[in-house]
């Protein structure tokens, strides 16, 4: 789904700037065509986008999906919301698991993604506690929809 980030031409500028990563800083529209293009399976090759970090931007069709490919595995933090048009989104899937990580684990790892990808300690730190928690406590809410949870550490 990260492939659906709006990109940063976008979003510069905006409010959603400061947000990147929340629910509204999606192209859901184009992850809906995406899914139900996929689960149609009537073209030789449907081709999705990718999410490159470092540059932190989608990336158009960089990820070729062949009709015989038989399992698609989708994932992203917003397949559970109730919000329209996100709603739509579980009708495309056949299951939907939730990871539940300890907070302190997802953190690490958040601060830890954010630097590698080129984010100052300090930056990375703030954005994890900040926009990524808040996103965080939303997604959270959805977990009762999922199929499985998933305990991790």
């Amino acid at each position: 789904m990260d492939g659906f980030h709006l990109a940063n031409s976008i979003i510069e500028g905006t409010p959603l700037r400061d947000r990147k990563g929340a629910i509204d800083t999606f192209d859901v529209g184009g992850y809906l065509s995406l899914l139900e293009r996929l689960r149609r399976n009537t073209e030789e090759v449907v081709y999705a986008p990718a999410y490159r970090r470092g540059l932190e931007e989608p990336i158009a069709a960089s990820i070729a999906v062949p009709q015989s490919v038989t399992y698609i595995f989708t994932e992203g933090n917003y397949l559970l919301a109730e919000q329209s048009p996100w709603n739509s989104v579980r009708g495309f899937l056949d299951e939907v698991w939730f990871i539940d990580l300890a907070q302190s684990v997802r953190l690490q790892r958040l601060v830890q993604r954010h630097i590698a990808s080129g984010m100052a300690p300090a930056a990375a730190e703030a954005w994890a506690h900040g926009t990524d928690e808040a996103n965080a406590r939303f997604i959270n809410t959805t977990r009762t929809s999922a199929d499985l949870i998933i305990r991790g550490s």
